[in-house]
């Protein structure tokens, strides 16, 4: 298929990538973000989730995390569903200029292409020690009626959406994986602050987003000449409840009961478990990213703002969806991975925590004597590094789900509603017919074509059998996992449903049985 290139991006990106000492004006064409919707700040009338939470003034913290005494900004239900509009913090610190509008505006940015909420957070009289307090905006905390120390807060990611169509990644003195080597300059001058951001010597890399072929991209300049692309994977950095303490709680490193966590892999149709300290919980969230390696070396990654969808439940003492008899720290898990976690300020010590907390699972979840475990996980378990740039380091095991298939059950249920479902090999499949009118839309069979055809109001959505290419509403889409036919009924792959349909899909083990919940778009 041709390649289709939205210009999401500037006509400049050299000129435009430059460091934060420079702040050189460029003249680029905002004009080009024109198509790519900027999400301000929105009301309740306006989303289709339970409730709506904006990053005001009045429902931030800004570099520090709530902790038992911080007043609840609202109150909800266990299983409520909860639109975030989350706000990154590039662009407002200190080093920046703390003037996000004039700070983007040097890349081109246009002051209606600025968030308002990022401007609001900029300009008020909030305290903030750039030097020793964190620099992130904590959106919350949210009390969840019901919840109390011991329990566990189960958070499903249900959509991330970027807020805007660019973001900046920042190397800063003292801190990521080379503190002192990078960046390469001989740091910070006198008289640095706010008014002189210059004078932090401070580097940080605009990047721009592009869209190809309907996915999403960011855009880096190569030295010697055109540019790299990479993905956006949109996921949430800091997850996390009240910690039972009084004291003053820096954003920057992740703890036991959650916070600046910064595992990629809780993207979209990831579940994350928290350990509960505090009556209400007090659930919070933020530092939003686009995109990030593993060790996010550098200090930050892709940082830019999202709108994200989340469902609170909480979950009692016995309840088969617990990941352990008793959580002590973050859990998480996606379709295709448990994922245990290791934190320490030590890495050697992050590892033999991530390694301890996969036994305990293995052992306690799904039956393994910790003999075996040690074994399995030796020869088919990887650790990737989280992060070494926020403090206390983090690693997390990849258990993948499918070495177990033989031990386990599939349930698939649909605005609570069960679907059949089937493992057929090592996938995850789901009668098509039923999902598909579950999320509203008609369904055929057409022989001539050996394809199913699924309709709704404005939208037209073509499943061939065996082949990867669809079409959605007559435009060729190139899909790796086929549908197939069982017994005379089309089976769709699990992980196809949210690109052919838009809908959310998110997992939680419950006993043994892999449970896939579908919801339609929140969107």
């Amino acid at each position: 298929m041709p390649s289709t290139r939205k210009r999401l991006r500037f006509h400049s990106i050299t000129a435009a990538l430059c460091t934060i000492s420079l702040l050189t004006a460029v003249p680029a064409q905002a004009a080009a973000f024109d198509s790519f919707p900027i999400l301000q700040s929105t009301s309740k009338d306006h989303v289709k989730a339970d409730y709506y939470v904006p990053s005001t003034v009045e429902n931030i913290s800004w570099g520090h995390l709530p902790n038992r005494d911080s007043k609840s900004i609202m109150t909800v239900t266990s299983g409520s569903t909860i639109m975030f509009d989350t706000l990154s913090h590039e662009g407002i610190l200190e080093d920046q200029g703390r003037d996000p509008e004039k700070y983007f505006a040097s890349f081109g940015i246009r002051p209606d292409q600025v968030l308002d909420d990022a401007k609001a957070v900029a300009a008020s009289e909030l305290q903030h020690d750039f030097d020793n307090d964190g620099p992130h905006v904590v959106t919350g905390p949210i009390e969840i009626q019901g919840a109390e120390p011991g329990d566990v807060l189960m958070v499903e990611v249900l959509s991330l959406t970027p807020r805007v169509p660019y973001g900046v990644i920042s190397n800063r003195h003292y801190k990521g994986a080379l503190p002192g080597e990078y960046p390469e300059n001989d740091g910070r001058k006198e008289g640095a602050s706010a008014a002189n951001p210059e004078l932090y010597q401070n580097i940080s890399k605009f990047t721009p987003v592009e869209e190809i072929n309907g996915k999403l991209y960011g855009v880096l300049p190569v030295e010697q000449g055109g540019h790299v692309r990479f993905p956006l994977k949109p996921f949430m950095g800091l997850m996390g409840v009240a910690p039972d303490t009084s004291e003053k709680v820096s954003s920057v490193p992740p703890i036991e009961t959650g916070g600046n966590i910064d595992i990629n892999e809780l993207g979209v149709g990831s579940t994350l478990y928290l350990p509960i300290q505090v009556k209400g919980g007090l659930f919070y969230t933020g530092d939003p990213h686009f995109a990030q390696g593993d060790g996010e070396v550098a200090l930050t990654a892709m940082e830019a703002s999202l709108r994200g969808t989340f469902r609170l439940t909480v979950l009692k003492a016995g309840d088969p969806s617990l990941p352990r008899a008793e959580l002590k720290q973050p859990f998480a898990e996606t379709e295709d991975y448990w994922i245990p976690v290791g934190l320490d300020p030590d890495l050697d010590d992050a590892m033999k925590e991530a390694v301890r907390e996969a036994l305990g699972f293995l052992n306690e979840k799904l039956g393994m004597d910790r003999a075996t475990a040690y074994a399995y996980m030796s020869a088919a378990t990887d650790y990737e590094v989280s992060q070494v740039v926020d403090k206390t380091k983090g690693i997390h095991a990849l258990i993948h789900k499918r070495h177990f298939i033989d031990n386990l059950k599939l349930s698939i249920a649909i605005n609570g509603s069960a679907l059949g479902s089937s493992i057929i090999g090592d996938e995850f499949y789901v009668p098509l017919r039923p999902l598909a009118e579950g999320l509203g839309y008609e369904v055929e069979w057409d022989p001539k074509r050996h394809s199913a055809l699924a309709t709704a109001p404005g939208k037209n959505l073509t499943v061939p059998i065996g082949q990867s290419i669809y079409e959605m509403d007559g435009k060729a889409v190139y899909n790796s996992d086929a549908a197939i036919m069982k017994n005379g009924i089309t089976m769709t792959p699990v992980k196809t449903i949210p690109a052919l349909f838009g809908a959310h899909v998110n997992w939680t083990t419950s006993g043994n049985v892999l449970k896939a919940s579908v919801t339609p778009s929140l969107d």
